[in-house]
């Protein structure tokens, strides 16, 4: 009994000393994978002798916002306003994400909760799918496209957006640690399956479907409207500040302020979500 007493009492947690070590052993992992981020905010704002100084600084020295005001210089002189890209842009981002996190979330509860003959297969053929990049289904998705006439439009790329695999892989792995004892009270009470799912499992998967909006969003941010939209009315900001690069290195100071703008939108929306993210990672791979 005294061995027990003994052992109890004992402090279960690291020493201080190892605290201290694996602290600064996060910390230098954390400032190396920092760096590049850091790196494209100074560029922005450094002046070009700066920007071309080698070996190159990390920080900025002599602190302008004249990148930004050749840039704004730059798209001045287009023939399509620029507001009209940053339209087209978000009109493409908010609806292809709501789109897929509705499609996904919808798909995936069945997958995870409904008992029905082919189940597996389904899910089997999701994750094989997983293996793919977009470069294999480049050809076979345009001309799934130009088939269903939406070349030239949003639709070519809201529409397969929607599609997107990850995002029932990860709904489904997340909805399966739901206990079916809550789904199964809540049936009893005379629940629908429409009202089960909207208001005890989307709730729930709270965190699932947020980091889903990150990897949705960041998708559709730089689409790559290019290779389905020709009209200059439909074209995207990631498309415009592309041709911006086009005028070679005398335009590299207002390349330096496009890094730093198409950073801006997934970065912010990354930060206000990034514990419900670190959540869904930690506890994804887990079953009930």
């Amino acid at each position: 009994m005294k061995t027990l007493k003994l052992n109890a009492g004992k402090r279960l947690n690291r020493s201080w000393g190892m605290d201290i070590v694996l602290f600064i052993l996060i910390g230098g992992v954390a400032s190396f994978m920092a760096l590049p981020l850091v790196f494209t905010i100074s560029n922005a704002f450094k002046p070009i002798d700066e920007i071309f100084q080698f070996p190159p600084k990390l920080l900025v020295r002599n602190p302008t916002f004249k990148n930004f005001t050749d840039l704004i210089n730059i798209f001045s002189d287009s023939w399509v306003p620029f507001s009209r890209y940053v339209f087209n842009t978000f009109f493409i981002t908010i609806t292809g994400t709501v789109g897929h996190v509705i499609l996904a979330s919808a798909a995936a509860y069945p997958l995870a909760k409904i008992k029905f003959p082919g189940r597996n297969v389904l899910f089997s053929i999701v994750v094989l799918s997983l293996m793919f990049t977009s470069y294999v289904t480049q050809v076979p998705n345009y001309m799934t496209i130009s088939w269903l006439g939406l070349i030239n439009t949003h639709w070519a790329i809201i529409l397969p957006a929607f599609g997107m695999t990850l995002g029932l892989y990860l709904m489904k792995q997340f909805m399966e640690q739901i206990p079916d004892a809550l789904l199964e009270a809540a049936k009893i009470d005379g629940a629908s399956e429409y009202r089960i799912f909207w208001q005890i499992i989307m709730p729930i998967v709270k965190p699932a479907w947020l980091t889903l909006i990150i990897f949705s969003l960041q998708n559709l941010w730089t689409s790559g409207s290019v290779k389905f939209i020709y009209s200059e009315q439909l074209k995207t900001v990631d498309y415009v500040f592309g041709q911006v690069g086009a005028g070679g290195l005398v335009r590299t100071g207002p390349m330096s302020a496009v890094a730093l703008l198409m950073l801006t939108v997934p970065v912010t929306v990354f930060i206000v979500t990034q514990s419900n993210i670190i959540q869904t990672m930690s506890t994804s791979g887990l079953k009930e």
